[in-house]
Formats: C-alpha cells, structure tokens, sequence
C-alpha cells in the first residue's frame, strides 16, 4: 500500500512538474518574442532622437506615433529591465527636454501622449524636470471649462491614461475629475449621438462616421484599432485610478461590455477585421487592432475582470495568431494597418507590407505580449 502511494506521489509531482515547466516554457517564449520584435526596431532606429520619417512623411519622434511604441517597451521594461530598454527611453526624452511636440500650450491629444512615457520615467527616477511640461499641459486644460478636446476616439487612449497617471503620482483629484468630464462627453455627447453607441458597446472614430453613416453591407462603421485604443485606454486608467475613485465602475462597465462585444467580432484565425462588423470592407487579418484587443483582455483575466473560462481561449487564439501569422523571423511586424482613421486607409494590409509609420504597431504588440506574459 505505502509502495503505491509513493509510485502515486511521484507520479503526480512528475505530471505537476511538467506542466509548471511547460507553462514557464511558454511564458519564456512569449519574452522571446516580444525581445525579438522590439530588437528588431531598436536596432532599425538605432537613433531615438531622429524624426519618425517613413513613406515620404515626416515627424518629430515625440508624436503619438512614438509615444505609442515607448508606451509598449516601458510595459516590456517591467518584465524585462534591461538597462538598454530604459536608456533608449531616457534618451529619447532628454533629447526632446521632456517636452512636447507643440510645447505646452497645445491641448491636441497626439502631443500628450509622449507624457505617459515621461511620468513614467519619472517614477522610476523622480526628479521635477521630467513631469513638468506635461504637467504645464495638463493643467491648462484642467483649469479651463472646454471639455470638447477629444473628438476622434484615438485622443482617449493618447491623453487619457495621461490625466489618470498624473492623478495618481501627486494624488491630486482634479486630473481625474477632469478626465472623466472629457471622457463623457466624447463618449455621451460628442457629435450628434456620442462616439458610443451602447447597443452594440462599440465607437464610432468620429462624427463623421456616425449614423447615418454605413458600411457597404449595411452595418455601423466600427473601425478595429479605434476601438482598440479606447479599450487600451480603459485598462490603463483603471490601472491607475482607485478603486474608491467615483467614476471607478462606470470605467468598468464600458469596459465590459466592450469585451464581450469585442469577443463575438473576432475572427476564425484569431484576428480582427479593420472593419469590426464588415468583414466585406478590407477584410483579413490586422495587427494593431488584434494586438490592443488582446492587451485589454489578458489584463481583464488576470485582475478578476473577465471570465477566465469564457475569455482565455480569446486571448490565447489571437496571440499565437499574432506570433504564427505577423511576426517575421528577423522581429519585423506584418499586417500592421497604417495610419488613418477608417478601414480604407493604409491599405494593403499584408504580411510584407511596411506601415508608413512602424512605431506604434510594435507598442500595440509589446503592450499585449506584457499583459500575456503576466496572465494568471
């Protein structure tokens, strides 16, 4: 009898050992491959200060587009501190002396969104320099009555995490009363419905796509990575925000609705269409959106907000999509969908095609390979 109870034991502990390796197997690969991506861009734009300059235009590498990417490697950084990743972040701050593209007068969302990378260095190494500018910014807006500042969706995720970390680093209330006031009335009042429609827990990119506004099968124009930057914003302020915080549910239940709205478009091979609900208008698989899709999700499991049994097969899909499908062995990104704001622009989305700007797909992945990562 002892001897089976031993033969039983070890059994157990050999199958119980396995599975642990295993599941540390696949938490090394998923490091693996965001190093790989990120490697890859590192090593292409070796310079952190040159002008983001791709397809014959050009910008100051403080715009969204790499405040984007760098939103991503300081998500990497966490799991990964490599001194490498913090010095190209710190060097590409320093460079623009921690201001922003338009200087601190501007209320145009894309130019805060570099602050979200500011303050979070500053964390890291608090010194005043760091935060100031974006904090002159933020204030202006704060302490003025106009609530109107983010009229296409995309501006929620540029500027709102930013309120919410500032709220946060020097506990100060008035970042997130205000971000709540903006976030509603793009969200409620914006246009001539709202950006949100709640009948199908979904945005519209700006008034120009509301109703009467249709697709050419008929439906809503629901753009993927738009939605996919308001469902990363949520995540990122609620990250920041208390619980106890007034508006901490209403936060929550968007966010929630939006999961479950966002789980029923996915596609067969695990990425989303441009178009969340034509699959007629430029279908076929897209990164960006695919990848911030997944970074509210796996958050979603991990902290008690989603339904493991009901969201993890979601996730896990449309990662191993993402890894089988769009990244190249040498760390370069497919099916990444350029800039624009409706599923017409940046095409074609292919496996080979470059991006006009390559930055903010990278952070889109990087932010959702962290979250993998860390998914309990």
């Amino acid at each position: 009898m002892k001897k089976n109870l031993l033969i039983l034991f070890l059994l157990i502990s050999h199958t119980y050992t396995d599975l642990s390796a295993q599941a540390l197997s696949d938490r090394k690969v998923t490091l693996k491959t965001m190093i790989t991506v990120n490697d890859y861009f590192m090593k292409k734009y070796a310079d952190s200060s040159a002008p983001s300059s791709s397809s014959g235009k050009t910008r100051p590498s403080n715009i969204w587009t790499r405040g984007v990417y760098y939103e991503g490697l300081m998500e990497l950084y966490t799991i990964s501190p490599r001194k490498d990743y913090y010095n190209y972040a710190y060097n590409w701050a320093t460079f623009h002396k921690w201001e922003l593209r338009n200087g601190t007068t501007t209320r145009n969302a894309d130019d805060q969104c570099c602050g979200q990378t500011y303050i979070d260095l500053y964390r890291i190494h608090p010194s005043p320099e760091k935060i100031k500018n974006i904090k002159l910014s933020i204030d202006k807006v704060v302490d003025s009555p106009q609530v109107n500042d983010w009229w296409w969706i995309d501006a929620i995720q540029m500027a709102m995490p930013v309120y919410a970390k500032l709220g946060k680093t020097l506990n100060d209330q008035k970042y997130f009363d205000k971000m709540w006031e903006m976030y509603s009335y793009t969200r409620n009042q914006q246009g001539d419905h709202g950006m949100y429609n709640p009948k199908d827990a979904l945005w519209w990119r700006d008034q120009d796509f509301d109703p009467p506004y249709k697709e050419p099968n008929g439906a809503n124009c629901y753009w993927s990575r738009g939605n996919g930057w308001v469902y990363a914003a949520l995540v990122r302020v609620l990250k920041e925000i208390p619980t106890s915080e007034k508006h901490h549910n209403d936060y929550v239940n968007d966010f929630l609705a939006m999961s479950k709205a966002l789980g029923a478009c996915q596609r067969e091979d695990g990425f989303w269409n441009v178009s969340l609900h034509d699959p007629t208008n430029f279908g076929g698989k897209e990164t960006s959106g695919t990848a911030l899709f997944i970074y509210g999700m796996a958050w979603g499991i991990s902290n008690g907000y989603l339904n493991k049994k009901e969201y993890l097969p979601i996730v896990t899909k449309a990662w191993s999509a993402l890894v089988k499908y769009a990244v190249h062995p040498d760390g370069f990104l497919g099916y990444v969908q350029g800039t624009g704001k409706e599923p017409k622009d940046g095409q074609p989305v292919t496996y080979n095609s470059l991006p006009d700007f390559e930055d903010y797909g990278v952070g889109c992945f990087l932010l959702a390979g962290t979250e993998v990562y860390k998914m309990k």
